[in-house]
């Protein structure tokens, strides 16, 4: 170390010189200390929250494959999956439908397909739930009606070869035989587990999963609108509910739990 004195001061007071720059030192290095350690506190607190969302992430419930459609399970338990346009309903039959099904179709132009899983063994109570599903997702709710006449058939009478001439367009097809006929009521219900995931459906299948859920008929509100009043009714996201809102809606009932 290389140390200047001025000839023009004393001994003592060339130390002083350098006694005040070695406490200013001190006092820079001090607060260098006190930033490094407020910054490695940051860090480390950038660094647990970083992995809170890994954890987070790792226990995110997986998405089953019905997921991607509209679906819900009946009373008795069956699953009920449906198209939410032309595209899902044409890979809803060609790729997901086996020969123990049931197909739904409400009987209205712009109607999703359904498909009962294990159909052939359910109940009268397990259809009906399934032809209110579709029925409440068709066109017929955006039209606002009470009720709409929805047929089931069976996998061996629905087929995508179109008679000689025509075409079927993407998400359409041909019907062959009897078709049975329930009537259904617009009305669909949502409910929370209690892990505050959805439980979608209608309300005689939502009512005996859960004990906190709401009742929508068709209405004047935007889904929007529906979608906040029941997130603040069953708190859970909006985004959780809005994919189960058919269009326009009325709340007409709401169930909690009693704490």
């Amino acid at each position: 170390m290389i140390i200047e004195l001025d000839k023009r001061k004393s001994i003592f007071e060339n130390a002083s010189i350098y006694f005040e720059k070695a406490k200013k030192l001190r006092s820079k290095l001090k607060r260098l200390e006190i930033q490094i350690n407020a910054t490695k506190e940051k860090i480390s607190q950038i660094g647990k929250e970083i992995e809170d969302e890994k954890r987070k992430l790792e226990k995110k419930r997986k998405k089953k494959w019905y997921e991607k459609f509209r679906w819900f399970h009946t009373s008795n338990g069956f699953l009920l999956v449906a198209g939410k346009d032309a595209i899902t309903n044409e890979i809803l039959i060609r790729k997901y439908l086996d020969h123990t099904d049931l197909v739904f179709h409400a009987e209205i132009h712009g109607s999703p397909f359904g498909v009962l899983k294990r159909g052939k063994d359910a109940n009268e109570v397990d259809i009906t739930e399934a032809a209110q599903f579709v029925a409440s997702y068709s066109k017929a709710w955006k039209q606002k009606l009470a009720y709409i006449e929805v047929y089931y058939i069976y996998p061996e009478q629905v087929s995508k070869q179109a008679p000689a001439g025509e075409y079927l367009p993407k998400g359409s097809f041909m019907i062959y035989g009897k078709k049975n006929y329930v009537r259904a009521k617009l009305e669909i219900a949502l409910g929370v587990d209690p892990n505050k995931n959805p439980i979608p459906g209608v309300p005689s299948s939502v009512s005996k999963k859960t004990s906190e859920y709401v009742v929508i008929i068709p209405g004047n509100k935007k889904p929007l609108e529906t979608a906040k009043e029941i997130s603040s009714f069953l708190k859970i996201p909006v985004e959780d509910i809005l994919p189960f809102i058919p269009g326009e809606s009325e709340i007409v009932k709401k169930v909690s739990a009693i704490r």
